[in-house]
Parts: structure tokens; sequence; C-alpha cells
């Protein structure tokens, strides 16, 4: 279908003479008569998405086109959500940096220069990601994100937080909770990232041509039922819609719940499990001990870790030659460096899911996703405490813990939840170096 076809919209042809000059056969000619009738997009925005009209449908551009979405710093990672976003056609991007920019930034974010070094990194980075998509409002706040409380996450449809400690993203993830926002936390360390996603309860569809064994209302897993079934016969065939839902936890419970029990009971699957996921949780609780992350020239930072990282492996249950010096010397060596290709993968993994989301389409990542630059593996963890079948469709209640019942009673005057809640007694033996040739690791 040509540009002048689509500007026939615009032109206030009626809908009977545009589909008297559309082939009845072609199904992008059907979506764009479909655009017309809703008098939703312009013809420019229809020819400049039509390929993403083509693979995702309308319906879903139109929600990613009114989406209002919050990116929380844009260093490396941020940059390459932004980009996505952006060129996928949201309808706003709000980017939350309190930083200024850096010379360290120059080496993995691109869309600042030496010139914006001691700027803004969210304005620095702004006016270069606007050039981008003209169509999309890029916005910017330098304030620091610690300061707002849950009325400022209500106007956005999703809220994205990259590269935080643990007590700044449970923090952001309980004031969405209460806005009833989804949330994404994600972070890089060289070569190995993580993503997280908190949707809370999530509806999605999936067409497809009925099988022999048709689909029906039930519980699949302990997250995940199916809600609704219809059919409907296109083009000769049986075609069925199955909504699905997803039920979601909250971060702190997420980050102390074990591997599920499907791969705890199969002993390959618990071979197979990276050990990537027990030196994520310690890192996060040596960033809370110790306020900053483990050096690489200091010796007590490595015993101190590798024995975090040893009774984060015995909570899993994971096997204990699961961890080696090998893998914990690559972890401590990229902890804090951030390289371009991890975050070009990590960044386009969650701009993607981010998509399916808006468009509801898509399964959507339940709930960690823990990428291995080195081995280039991205496994999905679905780690959830509370989840138990409660009726099929239902939603099972979630209670807070008493940790977060003291973030919502003692946050600042704002109602922020405060940092200094979020604290846990460290494990027996925290600083104690155990299993094989762990006891061998040498920083080179």
């Amino acid at each position: 279908m040509s540009t002048n076809d689509i500007n026939m919209l615009s032109n206030g042809d009626t809908m009977d003479q545009l589909n008297g000059a559309l082939d009845t056969h072609d199904a992008a000619a059907e979506t764009v008569a479909a655009i017309a009738q809703a008098q939703a997009m312009s013809a420019d925005e229809i020819a400049l998405y039509d390929r993403q009209i083509r693979l995702w449908g309308v319906q879903a551009q139109e929600r990613m086109r009114s989406a209002n979405i919050l990116l929380i710093s844009v260093k490396a990672l941020g940059t390459e959500i932004a980009k996505n976003l952006i060129l996928n056609g949201i309808g706003s991007l709000t980017i939350v940096d309190s930083e200024q920019v850096t010379e360290d930034d120059l080496g993995a974010q691109y869309f600042v220069r030496e010139e914006d070094v001691g700027r803004n990194r969210a304005e620095a980075s702004s006016e270069r990601l606007q050039e981008l998509n003209p169509r999309v409002a890029v916005r910017t706040d330098s304030s620091n994100i610690l300061t707002k409380d849950q009325t400022y996450y209500a106007p956005f449809q999703l809220v994205i937080a990259c590269d935080q400690n643990l007590e700044t993203m449970a923090t952001i993830n309980a004031a969405c909770r209460l806005a009833n926002r989804p949330f994404y936390a994600s972070g890089i360390h060289g070569f190995y990232g993580f993503i997280f996603a908190d949707l809370i309860v999530h509806d999605y569809i999936i067409e497809r041509e009925t099988s022999n064994m048709p689909a029906t209302i039930k519980q699949e897993t302990a997250t995940r039922s199916i809600v609704g079934v219809t059919t409907k016969k296109q083009n000769g065939k049986n075609i069925e819609t199955v909504t699905k839902r997803e039920i979601y936890s909250p971060l702190l419970l997420a980050n102390t719940s074990p591997l599920p029990d499907d791969i705890i009971r199969n002993r390959r699957k618990m071979r197979s499990v990276t050990p990537l996921l027990p030196c994520m949780r310690a890192l996060w609780d040596f960033e809370r001990d110790v306020h900053r992350l483990p050096a690489q020239n200091s010796k007590e930072d490595l015993t101190v870790f590798t024995g975090m990282a040893t009774n984060k492996l015995k909570e899993l249950q994971m096997p204990i030659e699961s961890l080696t010096a090998e893998f914990l010397r690559s972890f401590l060596h990229n902890i804090g460096s951030e390289i371009v290709p991890t975050a070009a993968f990590v960044g386009g993994r969650l701009a993607e899911d981010v998509i399916n989301v808006l468009g509801k389409r898509e399964q959507p990542i339940q709930n960690f996703v823990m990428f291995d630059g080195e081995n280039f593996d991205g496994p999905i963890y679905p780690l959830q405490t509370f989840l138990q079948p409660n009726g099929l469709g239902s939603v099972p209640q979630v209670q807070l813990t008493g940790l977060e019942e003291v973030q919502m009673q003692n946050g600042h005057a704002n109602g922020l939840p405060i940092n200094n809640a979020i604290s846990s007694a460290p494990a027996d033996g925290q600083n104690s170096i155990q299993g094989g040739d762990v006891e061998t690791i040498a920083i080179e």
C-alpha cells in the first residue's frame, strides 16, 4: 500500500470510496482502513509505524502511542531502553536523573558528548534522544527520585528504574504498588545484568489456531491462569483467543524467594541454574551493609563477598559446585563497569517486554532475568513466595511483610518509605569462605 493511499484517509474520503480502492485481500489495507475508521492516527504516523502495525496490530500501537513512561537514570542501560521505546513510538518519556555527566559516561553513553561533562545527565541526553522521534514527548526531571512520594508515579502507565541499589529499587517498587503502577528494575555490571518485573496483576491475550485440545479456564502455574477463552472463524480456520493472567511479587519478596519447586525437584535443572543469581543477591546485600560496591583490590571485600555468595547459594539449595572460583573472579572484575553490548542486550530485552505489556499481546517476563554475557545466556526465573492457587482466575491477596509494614508506616513526611527501614540481619557465617576451590580465589 502506498503513501498516497494512506493520505486518502486524511482527505475526507469516505470509507466506501477507500475500501473500493483497496485490495480486499491486503491485510495491511484492512489495517489502515480500521485505523481510518477509528480516526486515531495521522497518515504520517501510519506510514512511520507501518511495520509495527503489521507486527502487533493497531490496538497495540495505539496503546503505545498513548503511553506515558517514567525512566529513572539514563546511563548506558537507560539510554538503550529510552532509544528503543522512543523509536517504537510511545506517547511520552520522562527521564529522572539527578546526576551530572562525568568522563566515565562518555565510554558507554553515546547520547552525551565531551562538552556535556558537568551538565545534568537527563538534560544532556534528552536533546539527542528527542531527535530520534519528534512525535514522542521527551521530558526531564533533575531532582532526586527519593524525594518523590507515590502520587508522583500515578500519571505514568509504567515505571523503569535502572542501575539502582536494592534499597532504592524496593522504595520505588513500594511507591509504584501504592499507585498501582507496573514496575521494572534493571542493572548491568560489565558482562552481567538483570531485569526484574513487578506488573502486580497483568492480563494479556494470545491468539492461535485451535488445536486438538482447546484451551479451558484453569490455573496453569502458581503465577499464571487462563481466565477467558473465545473462538472465531477466520479465513476458514478456527482461531481461539485466550486471555491469561499473571500475578507478581514485589522485589523484596522475590529477592528472598526460593527457586520454583519444578526446578528444585529436578537435579538437572538445579545444576543449570546460573551462579549469577546468588552473586547478584550477595551484591545487593553487600551494598546494603557496606554502602558501596566491593573493591576489586580489597582482599577483605573479596572474603566477605565470597561468604555472602556462598550463603545465597545454600539458601537457593543450589549445588556447591555451581559457584566456581572462575565465575566469582569474573563477576567481581565486572562489578561497576558498563559495556555497550550488555547494555544493548539487556536494555533491548526490557524494552521489548514493555512493548509487549503495553500491547497486552504476549507473555511478559515473570519475574527475574539473569543475563550472563560471558555465556550469552539469559534465563528467566519466576521467584515467588506467596503465590498459591486461590481459585481459577482469582487474584491472591498479597500480605505485606513486617518489613514492608515498617516501610509504609515510617516513611518521610511525604509518605515515601525510608531506606533505613530496609534492612535484615546477615546470614550466619556470612564472612566465612566455604565450598571447594572458592577458598583459593585471588583477584588478579
